[in-house]
């Protein structure tokens, strides 16, 4: 397995933008073979900077998943939300493999 962690820089006075293009990526992810655990959006401390992880089981299969977004209407749409609303600053993918019990 192999989980992708996602850290954004996002604008803090579009937070509501960036958790609408959020929940779109969570069943994509889910429909298109990877397990989503999630956003994680500021609180305290840092107002902007969030989190997504999302795992897949191999990275052979992130890089499918990958590929056929390039094709697929609803990563699309969710791209161009943000392209229109602009929430995300800059964002850094790692890999990583969990330890699990």
């Amino acid at each position: 397995m192999i989980t992708c962690h996602l850290r954004y820089v996002i604008d803090p006075y579009k937070l509501a933008e960036f958790e609408e293009y959020a929940r779109l990526w969570i069943p994509i992810v889910n429909r298109m073979g990877g397990t989503h655990h999630g956003y994680f959006l500021p609180s305290e401390g840092a107002n902007n900077i969030a989190i997504a992880l999302f795992s897949f089981p191999s990275l052979a299969a992130y890089e499918d998943y990958r590929t056929r977004m390039a094709s697929d209407p609803e990563c699309q749409a969710a791209f161009e939300l943000d392209k229109h609303n602009r929430s995300i600053v800059s964002y850094e993918r790692s890999f990583m493999r969990p330890v699990l019990g």
